[in-house]
């Protein structure tokens, strides 16, 4: 079954249980042509254990202020944990300290745009882009705003670009799978995301968005068991739940059940 309904980036990105996060502003630096810093995926710990990354890198990070690396983790940690707005300031102060740094300009646009400031966030993003040799990984950041912006289209122009010269880059499929998910089309988002699934770095949230993908088709045994394998009863039956009130909303549960 295929739906071509679009889905609000607000509820999406409640059900990815990624911020964007589904969406992947939490996406790796890339450590071949160029980019050397690999960000953890805070967006899966649970709320206690951000918390305490985000004192313990409060402490490295006032220790050593001019640490890129820290400062980028530091900024990961404060958006996965929900503060956005300390993020971008973190960012801000490393930006002026090291102006030349792609890693820093892709840290400080993820961390604009998780703030909502979409704008200056494709603003930093387009100086971090050299026109004549752009890396795969600033055009991802590029598309994962133009998602959260809507302007869908573009954001996967962006990632098949990159794709030509980082073809087996998990988070550039798993993107392009939500992009395609956020616009309803959910065949080809299960597409992308299978692709992503089976690629060297594929996350577990990319496991769990294909499972929310799959769930969104109304095959909830399949859903429920990639779930299963990556999270505990309680948070399963919860995400499970999360899909069926977003089914009910557009109206789809009555003709899911119907095709049981």
């Amino acid at each position: 079954m295929q739906f071509h309904r679009s889905i609000p980036f607000k509820q999406f990105r409640t059900l990815a249980l990624a911020g964007v996060a589904a969406i992947a502003l939490n996406a790796c630096a890339a450590s071949r042509g160029g980019s050397e810093i690999r960000t953890p995926d805070f967006s899966a710990l649970t709320q206690v254990q951000k918390q305490a990354a985000v004192q313990d890198f409060a402490q490295k990070y006032q220790n050593k202020p001019r640490d890129i690396r820290i400062a980028i983790y530091y900024a990961a940690a404060l958006r996965a944990a929900g503060q956005p707005g300390q993020a971008v300031s973190v960012l801000e102060r490393t930006r002026t300290e090291h102006p030349r740094s792609r890693d820093v300009a892709l840290a400080y646009a993820k961390a604009l745009a998780s703030n909502g400031q979409f704008n200056q966030a494709l603003n930093i993003i387009d100086m971090a882009i050299r026109v004549e040799a752009p890396h795969w990984n600033s055009l991802s950041v590029k598309g994962a705003i133009l998602d959260q912006m809507g302007r869908n289209a573009e954001a996967r122009d962006l990632y098949q670009q990159a794709m030509v010269t980082a073809p087996n880059e998990a988070g550039l499929h798993a993107n392009m799978g939500l992009s395609y998910a956020m616009t309803g089309d959910l065949v080809q988002a299960e597409k992308y995301l299978r692709k992503a699934k089976g690629l060297p770095g594929a996350t577990g949230r990319i496991r769990q968005n294909l499972a929310l993908v799959i769930g969104l088709q109304g095959r909830f045994d399949e859903a429920r068991a990639i779930y299963a394998a990556e999270l505990t009863p309680e948070v399963v039956e919860s995400n499970m739940a999360y899909i069926r009130a977003l089914l009910t909303q557009q109206n789809k549960w009555d003709l899911i059940k119907g095709k049981k």
